[in-house]
């Protein structure tokens, strides 16, 4: 099978979406959700920081078995978990049966989207891997548009249940797919890391400053989205009184802006290096935390306010994110996966403690989304200049 540029970028962005439904379907039907199970919304929230956490532990487990049997088995046993956890929580009927499966889900889930990263990473390298990334990203993130459109439409047409049977559908659609269109990319006779190697490249990508400064900048930009996905059901649909029928247009118009800056990357890409456009990424998501919290001290606040600079601080990932993990990954050449899973494994950690430092304040305000993005964004920043440096530079 011939693998262009293109094809490779279809194939794991349809991959790699797996994620955000499994994260954005269900949104609107949380509070019929926390009906169910017998808990309230704030509680039922918690699936989501479950899930992440999940996500991160799959993540950490199997990217190195990627490194070491090959991408495609653990991809598709990957799917396999993922498709039965989710027909599971179609019979859920208690709130700590909602955690723990959404925690299996999640490990099914993290199986299959390490190796989204690494199969590119199997391919091509240095801006080509960066530009791969982008187009990859732009097809993603149809996803979080879609998500709350398709779970909205679900609800509609029946109960919140069929939001999960639409989730195991996609699982089963992904499994033949890839399993008839994706050859296996890992290099045959890569050499094999031991269990005791495979801790010490953990080791070795966490003491390797200027791979740290580019985790820490696309951990914290996707803790502060994270903060405001979080946060989205409860401040538009209570807070300021949507309809539960404009929630996935109001929500769907930050991915405008990520598509848009994902396009803005590539075409930057051309004369700036990956690392000048991360930096820019970050400065501009520090900028407008910074406004939203003039705009809530100010009095200022409305949707007409808020949500123009959520846009921003949302869009503005697709700056920080494909060229955060291509700088890393090029130092990495013989463990991408491995240092896929770490980066993915810490970032999926930082989202579930946004969501959790989000949910924690049962107050009537946007106040603590707004702290935990401007908090997110001071550490991203900081977290690039101290670590790598003149590296984050050029």
């Amino acid at each position: 099978m011939t693998l262009d540029a293109r094809r490779v970028a279809l194939l794991v962005a349809a991959n790699t979406a797996l994620a955000p439904f499994a994260i954005d379907a269900y949104l609107p039907a949380m509070a019929a959700l926390a009906d169910t199970v017998g808990a309230s919304i704030h509680h039922t929230e918690l699936s989501l920081s479950a899930f992440l956490a999940g996500f991160a532990l799959g993540q950490l487990l199997f990217g190195p078995l990627s490194d070491r049997i090959g991408r495609k088995p653990v991809l598709l046993g990957g799917l396999v978990v993922f498709l039965l956890a989710s027909l599971a929580i179609t019979t859920v009927g208690s709130l700590s049966e909602l955690l723990a499966w959404r925690f299996v889900q999640a490990l099914g889930g993290g199986a299959t989207v390490v190796n989204s990263a690494a199969i590119v990473r199997d391919c091509f390298s240095g801006r080509e891997a960066a530009k791969v990334m982008s187009t990859m990203a732009i097809i993603m993130l149809l996803a979080p548009l879609v998500a709350p459109l398709v779970g909205s439409g679900l609800l509609y047409l029946g109960e919140w249940w069929l939001i999960f049977v639409f989730l195991a559908v996609y699982a089963a659609f992904l499994m033949w797919l890839l399993g008839t269109r994706l050859p296996e990319t890992r290099a045959p006779g890569s050499l094999v890391a031991s269990p005791r190697q495979v801790l010490a490249n953990y080791a070795s990508v966490l003491r390797h400053r200027e791979a740290m400064g580019y985790i820490s900048a696309a951990s914290m930009s996707f803790a502060g989205l994270f903060a405001f996905i979080t946060a989205s059901p409860f401040l538009y649909l209570e807070h300021y009184g949507l309809s539960p029928g404009l929630y996935p247009l109001v929500f769907g118009l930050n991915v405008v802006t990520m598509a848009a800056s994902n396009r803005l990357n590539i075409r930057l890409l051309r004369w700036r290096s990956p690392q000048q456009n991360l930096r820019l990424g970050l400065g501009i998501q520090l900028g407008v935390a910074l406004g939203l919290a003039l705009v809530l001290a100010s009095g200022l606040e409305s949707l007409w306010t808020v949500v123009p600079l959520v846009m921003v601080f949302a869009g503005t990932i697709g700056l920080v994110a494909p060229n955060a993990i291509s700088a890393l990954l090029d130092h990495f050449h013989h463990m991408s996966a491995t240092a896929a899973a770490l980066r993915g494994s810490i970032q999926f950690s930082c989202g579930a403690l946004a969501g959790v430092l989000v949910g924690a304040f049962e107050v009537d305000s946007a106040w603590p989304m707004v702290g935990t993005m401007l908090g997110a964004a001071l550490l991203g920043n900081l977290g690039l200049r101290r670590l790598a440096g003149r590296a984050g530079h050029g």
